[in-house]
């Protein structure tokens, strides 16, 4: 097992505690400038994510502190549930449905569940609701048509419930790591698999990326930018030149893993 120094002072030199989201929280090293996203994008959306309080711990959805506390370098100002259900997929699916919610894009919100049905927004919020009997899934019609948070909230739970890093890797395409941008998830499918999101991305005068990822684990835990377990003087930035093995706290991905929203 890796360790690491607890909180965020293995990465202090690229931490400006004052910071109230990821882009004035996580300096850039040395000879990069961060990617400047377009207005309303979301990747915008991301690097101007709030942050809590700099030092803040990792909670599971319960209220117990994570076993692991040396992991992280900030945790998401988002909420986790009360339930085990916002893991590692269902992270970053509810990062991109915050994103979609909030910009009023709700064709835009959907995701397969594990079998393949495909539970869409749209749909839910004109007043249908998602049955499940074993594997078989159909809506059924409810009275409940409604699009206010609260009942996007029921939204994301049922699809958390449903779908995982099995059906998000099947859905979405790959993408080439020097194609990277902000947004794009490193995934790999399975029970368990894992993912992790690109929270921020910046370059050098050479082309040369780095990026910043963040998670969700098991159990159902805070959203939290990661530590870079193989270059304390990088970390929490990753670099992208000549990768092939990516190597974060509590998983290993191959570049073959990263992977677009539709």
């Amino acid at each position: 097992m890796k360790t690491f120094l607890s909180a965020t002072n293995a990465a202090s030199s690229h931490i400006d505690p004052k910071g109230t989201n990821v882009s004035s929280r996580i300096k850039v090293p040395e000879g990069y400038i961060r990617i400047q996203s377009k207005v309303n994008s979301f990747g915008a959306y991301l690097q101007n994510f709030p942050l809590k309080p700099d030092g803040s711990k990792v909670y599971l959805y319960n209220g117990n502190e994570k076993y692991r506390q040396d992991v992280h370098v900030a945790v998401l100002d988002i909420s986790i549930g009360t339930q085990d259900l916002q893991q590692c997929a269902d992270a970053t699916m509810r990062l991109r449905a915050e994103y979609l919610y909030k910009q009023k894009k709700y064709d835009s919100i959907y995701f397969n569940f594990t079998n393949g049905f495909k539970a869409d927004y749209t749909t839910w919020s004109n007043g249908n609701r998602i049955k499940v009997n074993g594997n078989k899934v159909k809506w059924i019609k409810s009275p409940q048509a409604s699009y206010n948070y609260a009942s996007f909230q029921e939204y994301l739970k049922m699809v958390f419930m449903y779908a995982g890093t099995l059906s998000l890797s099947q859905e979405l395409p790959t993408i080439a790591p020097n194609n990277m941008a902000i947004g794009d998830i490193f995934i790999k499918g399975g029970s368990p698999g894992h993912a992790v999101i690109v929270m921020d991305i910046a370059e050098n005068t050479k082309g040369e990326k780095i990026f910043l990822l963040a998670q969700s684990y098991m159990p159902a835990q805070n959203i939290h930018l990661l530590k870079n377990p193989t270059d304390s003087k990088l970390s929490p930035w990753y670099a992208l030149k000549d990768l092939k093995i990516l190597e974060t706290p509590e998983w290993n991905f191959t570049k073959n893993d990263l992977k677009r929203w539709h």
